[in-house]
């Protein structure tokens, strides 16, 4: 952004736009991390009361890693 598109945001929005970018990811995260929370306490009940095999419980806890680890990469790199 140019100097004068930085004074601008700042006016208007009153925060720096380094501040609005970690409070987007931090908000992204925090949605990830709670649907990863669901996912797995789901996933988890469901094993435990024989409805998915142990295969299945892991393939949702391995998705998430992985989705985790892909956001991680491109949003904090």
């Amino acid at each position: 952004m140019t100097a004068a598109q930085l004074s601008a945001f700042q006016a208007n929005s009153g925060i720096p736009p380094a501040v609005m970018a970690t409070a987007l990811v931090g908000f992204v995260f925090t949605v990830l991390l709670l649907w990863g929370v669901w996912a797995i306490r789901t996933a988890y009940v469901g094993w435990s009361e024989s409805r998915i095999n142990q295969r299945q419980f892991l393939g949702v806890v391995i998705r998430f890693l992985a989705m985790y680890l892909v956001l991680t990469f491109f949003l904090l790199s």
